[in-house]
């Protein structure tokens, strides 16, 4: 597999259509989240992580926590991407019996490392994960994806405290901060600003990154991985439905899926993204 950056990027690019194509199969999801997500996926799972078909189960594979749930169309994309599941089987998302719901569901599908959507707990998990790593002596990493939403969780708050006091440096945690959330814009909600200051104050190592720029979220990745005696926080900010103009919104489109003329506007306007 190319993992060039201009590799990386065409295939996030070529993600943005299927998950366009899932959600308007399934008729219901989270475009905005989805979208301004698959960036820092394509990047993490199929570089980093190097989730593929072979090591679904190996004890010491890296590990992925999805936490915030919503956004698990652009993780079904990439294990498709990389051979876990038939690319065919991405339209079946949210159908009774599939494997794909609209939510990881660990059970039913253990390529996801946990089930998660009740949002804010993720993070606990991963925490719990890394912290195994190292009771049993493992080299693997576990990487915590969060929404913006739901670090307003206090759950999350307590998870940061206890990852930097134990240093679990084992334990990435990278943010979507896309700045919309289901009741509304983020900082009218509860403002996390300044939110690199409170988890450096938390005994985080934290990077700031443009979470579209493939380059510099390889970069990023790439530092956390060899940082020793902290967990690392990547704050990637993205936005909301990028690459479909008409989705580039902090709410309208956090859970609404697209009829059958915006999808195929959806579709035309990142084809020439491609062309």
């Amino acid at each position: 597999m190319d993992l060039s950056t201009s590799a990386m990027q065409r295939a996030a690019n070529e993600m943005r259509v299927d998950i366009i194509q899932m959600l308007h199969a399934a008729g219901s999801g989270h475009p905005g989240g989805s979208l301004s997500l698959i960036d820092i996926l394509t990047v993490a799972v199929l570089k980093h992580i190097g989730r593929n078909a072979d090591n679904v189960d190996a004890p010491d594979r890296h590990r992925l926590v999805l936490s915030k749930g919503h956004g698990v169309p652009a993780l079904y994309a990439v294990l498709a991407r990389a051979g876990v599941i038939p690319h065919e089987e991405l339209l079946s998302l949210r159908t009774l019996g599939s494997r794909l719901q609209g939510h990881p569901h660990n059970a039913t599908f253990p390529a996801v490392e946990a089930s998660t959507g009740s949002l804010g707990q993720g993070l606990s998990i991963a925490q719990g994960m890394a912290m195994a790593a190292k009771l049993d002596g493992l080299e693997y990493r576990v990487y915590c994806v969060l929404g913006d939403g739901e670090m307003q969780e206090g759950q999350v708050w307590e998870a940061l405290l206890s990852a930097a006091m134990y240093k679990v440096d084992n334990l990435i945690v990278i943010l979507d901060y896309n700045k919309g959330q289901i009741d509304g814009p983020t900082n009218e909600i509860i403002n996390l600003e300044p939110l690199a200051d409170k988890l450096r104050a938390f005994n985080w190592a934290v990077q700031e990154i443009d979470g579209h720029d493939i380059a510099a979220i390889d970069e990023a990745l790439t530092i956390a991985r060899k940082r020793e005696g902290q967990p690392h926080f990547i704050i990637a900010h993205t936005v909301k439905g990028k690459g479909v103009s008409f989705m580039e919104h902090p709410t309208e489109w956090h859970g609404k899926a697209p009829g059958d003329a915006e999808a195929r506007a959806a579709i035309d306007e990142l084809h020439t993204l491609l062309a």
